[in-house]
């Protein structure tokens, strides 16, 4: 060890190496995975807690208004929209 060399002028070029290859590392990890013909990645297992999700969409329900019903509803939306 030169004795004109401090002891962080010499842990300079190992720190730099080091950070060089983990960004090598990196890189080429996230190229690998955003290669168009990588493959895919394996689905998420699920939750043994959780009850199956459903799948379909609920049915949409309907209901007929009444004449005095509708008026109401239309008095309310144009009260609404005053305030905007």
């Amino acid at each position: 060890m030169p004795e004109h060399v401090s002891i962080l002028q010499l842990l300079g070029p190992v720190v730099l190496a080091l950070a060089a290859v983990l960004w090598v590392t990196g890189l080429v990890r996230i190229l690998r995975r955003t290669r168009p013909g990588a493959a895919p990645h394996r689905p998420a297992q699920a939750l043994s807690g959780l009850p199956p999700q459903r799948q379909t969409a609920p049915d949409l329900e309907a209901v007929e208004l009444s004449p005095a019903e509708r008026d109401a509803f239309a008095g309310l939306v144009r009260r609404l929209n005053n305030g905007r």
